[in-house]
């Protein structure tokens, strides 16, 4: 029998209430006041009189009020849509415009007018947040209803919204807490992603699904070296959640071992890929902890695949394996024609079963592009470059596409090119990736013809162009290093050649 989880995390309130649900710099919160909370909200939006199954915008950082946020929209009978507090205006805008959604949600202060929509500002919220209400579940989402949607980079600039029904999430978190990971029975999580990032589920749902607790760092705490590992030591974690990317900053710090971190047993990794270099350099420090590494589109709920990386798969393979997928889902590997390939040819990835999204919100090109039917159950193309070994060992090799990971986060190249091909400076531009000895990306580099200008170095032009992008798109998507160029090469169909920017960046 299936255990519904939202019936679930209300039961702690009753039944442990005092429980610390949700640590969040030092700020403590309990599943008795994420029940009232989050009743309190479901009961007001109620009362709003809003289309039923229908998503509500929640803008915000790692605050407590922000899981309340979503689990009173849950009640309330509508999808979110997480938008991250550092999300340039422009974003905000077009999700808004693409998703359509009957609401919004102002855990903090919203940085553009939404005129077509009711807003519950920060003020509204905590008023509501105050009030005792006696809530009762009739019309929570559940089933194939859409649970979140999380917008990921899109072509040409413009995101994509991936629904995320009830029933793909049951699938994850049941997977998550079942037997394959043997994770702790109490849950005290590391939560380090923003919610807009799909990462984050990885640490939300199984939490409160087993009446753990969340230990949530700010970008404010994970940008300072100091005060980061300060904070870290305090914290009772015994999983961590993270990319590779977190986890190789916090190991340039000698303290971060299996002696100041006793209680730290599972490591989980996701976002991109965790290299051989990073996964030795982990179990020197974390001899006797598992580490776990997992792959997933955002389209696949979070994660479909584990592997535990052990000493001998260490000393097999320079470059790691991504596991083996979950119950419930399966894989082809597939050439550009869509033929099945044998066993251990390289091609695409395709997946279908119990956790692939419905699709992209009102947007039929692309889900005509991705999605389709595979024996009744949805499947998605990946565009991912992998092999299947026999036995179901997958191994990565690649973007079948201009797609990479940057520090977790999921890029279109033709999204950043196209954003930054509209800054004042810039005549033209293409943004490419280099990449270091363990195969992942280190960094955005942009190739620029740019405009006529009076500036007397390239390095003021440069600055120029860094703090109007500052402007124009998310931190993560700004290269790192910009390079003038009086031409950009071009393909044979008069388009610039990416491949070509790309194998100069990558011979240098």
């Amino acid at each position: 029998m299936m255990i519904d989880l939202i019936d679930t995390i209300d039961s702690y309130a009753k039944s442990n209430g005092d429980k610390v649900v949700y640590n969040y710099d030092g700020q403590q919160n309990t599943y008795a006041e994420l029940k009232s909370y989050s009743d309190a909200l479901a009961e007001h939006i109620d009362a709003m009189g809003l289309p039923i199954n229908q998503p509500i915008i929640v803008f915000g950082g790692k605050s407590f009020d922000m899981i309340a946020a979503f689990i009173g929209v849950i009640k309330s009978g509508h999808s979110y849509i997480p938008v991250d507090v550092n999300s340039p205006k422009e974003r905000l805008t077009m999700i808004n415009a693409i998703a359509k959604p009957v609401a919004a949600i102002a855990v903090s202060e919203l940085p553009a007018e939404l005129p077509d929509i009711p807003v519950i500002n920060q003020t509204e919220l905590e008023q509501v947040f105050l009030e005792r209400v006696d809530y009762h579940l009739t019309h929570a989402i559940h089933g194939d209803q859409t649970y979140y949607i999380i917008f990921t980079s899109g072509t040409t600039g413009v995101p994509k919204g991936v629904q995320i029904s009830y029933r793909n999430l049951q699938s994850f978190f049941e997977w998550m807490v079942g037997d394959e990971f043997k994770l702790p029975v109490d849950l005290q999580m590391l939560q380090q992603p923003a919610y807009s990032f799909d990462l984050s589920v990885m640490s939300l749902y199984p939490t409160l699904f087993r009446g753990g607790t969340l230990h949530a760092l700010s970008k404010k705490t994970t940008d300072n070296f100091i005060v980061l590992f300060t904070a870290l030591r305090s914290l009772p974690i015994n999983v961590w959640v993270s990319t590779p990317s977190f986890v190789d900053i916090c190991l340039l710090e000698s303290t971060f071992d299996q002696d100041h971190y006793p209680n730290l047993t599972h490591f989980l990794f996701c976002g991109e890929e965790l290299t051989h270099q990073t996964a030795v350099s982990l179990k020197k420090r974390f001899p006797a902890a598992h580490v776990f590494n997992t792959y997933g589109p955002t389209e696949s709920t979070v994660a479909i695949t584990q592997v535990e990386i052990t000493q001998a798969i260490l000393e097999k393979d320079d470059r790691l394996p991504i596991g083996y997928m979950k119950p419930e889902m399966h894989a082809r590997i597939v050439n550009d024609q869509g033929q099945a390939l044998p066993e251990g040819d390289k091609g695409e990835l395709v997946i279908y079963g119990t956790s692939v999204s419905k699709g992209y919100i009102n947007n039929p090109e692309k889900n005509a592009q991705a999605f389709y039917q595979i024996n009744g159950q949805n499947a998605y193309r990946t565009g991912d470059i992998t092999t299947m070994e026999k036995g179901g060992l997958l191994r990565y090799f690649g973007r079948k596409d201009f797609q990479i990971k940057l520090n977790g986060f999921r890029i279109e190249l033709e999204d950043v090119s196209g954003i930054i091909s509209k800054e004042e400076h810039i005549k033209q531009a293409v943004v490419v990736p280099k990449y270091n000895s363990q195969h992942t990306v280190s960094m955005l580099i942009a190739y620029i013809v740019p405009e006529e200008n009076d500036f007397k170095t390239d390095l003021e032009l440069t600055s120029a162009i860094k703090k109007n992008l500052a402007g124009m798109m998310m931190a993560y998507m700004i290269p790192q290093k910009l390079v003038y160029r009086k031409t950009l090469p071009l393909s044979t169909n008069g388009k610039i050649d990416i491949k070509a920017v790309i194998s100069e960046v990558n011979t240098q």
